[in-house]
């Protein structure tokens, strides 16, 4: 069985949309407070800028785990 892990972390842009950044396996032992100052950095950077302008707030961060099982392969 596969396993593969996503950090997906939700920000808010100036036109109160919400803006999803997806990070493919992340590290196994991260911690809120490194997600959380991550999230911080980008929003400070001004790196990141969606149609509805530019990252203002944090709204969500969590980490998908993903399970695929293989049932019939060919």
């Amino acid at each position: 069985m596969e396993e593969t892990k996503t950090l997906q972390m939700t920000f808010l842009n100036e036109a109160n949309g919400r803006v999803t950044i997806s990070v493919a396996d992340p590290k196994d032992d991260l911690t809120e407070n490194e997600v959380e100052t991550a999230m911080n950095n980008i929003i400070m950077a001004n790196v990141i800028s969606s149609n509805g302008g530019d990252l203002v707030e944090i709204v969500s961060a969590r980490i998908i785990t993903r399970q695929v099982e293989d049932i019939l392969v060919v």
